[in-house]
């Protein structure tokens, strides 16, 4: 197993049995336009912060995983341009090569428990691409999750995934799926989606409670801030024209996904990066709040 470099502030932290929210950074390589992708690394270790935890950012700098970053090395990963998305099955590549990465969940989800990390905030979780049946386009996140005892914070799965799939691929895997002040599953850019959940909880405190007495990886699902929940006309069109789009270009795998985000981010004249920079703040901010009441 590859030593990780863990940065000062987090080793301390855990040395100490403070709260750390793991945060991945494919968001910033891969999801977020420069400079704004920055800015919002600055923005999501600050909520952290604010809520009382430790946050450590997590890539894969020169084949050595880093488990929190400097501020030089965070404007590397959001200014390189050259990094490669890594997911957990592409770690031993990129240590062996002495490469260099950012990570998706599946990686940072790995990287963050074998640190000691408990909590960890994304943006959405993949999940089973639509049309799995003929493609079998099934994101290698569903996995981690199932085998790593990490509580994941996210806003759902992508609207452009088949949610229904990927649910049931996690009731499968034994996956506790549950929603933050929400009965109904998120669907990303929207609050809601037509999936019920089995399992609601109220705060942050009942939230690691069930995390606590679980004993394995845990799905939170934290709905967007209403305020920059996007118009489910402009999504529904937004949708349509990518999903045609892939058709039309025959995109396929691991393309599926960048693809169809840069129609949304185009298309909407910048009301996507907005909700994206917002569910995610929203995501660590709760997630902090969970690694605060876990360490109490």
């Amino acid at each position: 197993m590859t030593t990780l470099h863990i940065a000062e502030e987090v080793a301390a932290a855990l040395a100490e049995n403070r709260p750390v929210v793991a945060l991945e950074s494919t968001i910033l390589s891969h999801g977020l336009p420069a400079p704004r992708n920055l800015a919002v690394a600055a923005r999501l270790e600050k909520v952290v912060r604010e809520a009382g935890a430790v946050p450590a950012t997590i890539a894969v700098l020169d084949g050595v995983p880093h488990v929190g970053l400097t501020s030089a090395e965070l404007d590397r990963v959001c200014n390189a341009g050259d990094l490669i998305k890594l997911s957990l099955r592409d770690l031993g590549a990129a240590y062996a090569l002495g490469r260099s990465g950012a990570t998706t969940v599946a990686s940072t989800a790995a990287l963050a428990a074998q640190a000691g990390i408990r909590v960890f905030a994304t943006g959405g979780l993949g999940g089973v691409h639509r049309g799995a049946r003929e493609t079998w386009d099934v994101s290698a996140d569903l996995d981690v999750v199932a085998t790593t005892p990490v509580l994941i914070v996210c806003s759902g799965v992508k609207s452009i995934l088949d949610m229904g799939a990927t649910l049931e691929v996690l009731e499968t895997r034994s996956v506790p799926v549950v929603g933050y002040r929400t009965s109904l599953f998120p669907a990303f850019y929207r609050r809601e989606s037509e999936f019920e959940l089995s399992w609601r909880v109220e705060d942050a405190r009942e939230a690691a409670a069930v995390f606590a007495a679980g004993e394995r990886g845990m799905l939170l699902a934290n709905p967007i801030p209403a305020a920059f929940e996007m118009d489910s006309a402009l999504h529904d069109r937004l949708l349509a024209e990518g999903l045609q789009k892939l058709a039309d270009q025959d995109v396929r795998g691991k393309d599926v996904t960048p693809v169809l985000l840069e129609h949304f981010h185009t298309a909407s004249a910048g009301v996507s990066l907005d909700a994206n920079e917002e569910l995610v703040v929203s995501n660590a901010a709760v997630a902090a709040q969970v690694a605060v009441e876990l360490f109490r």
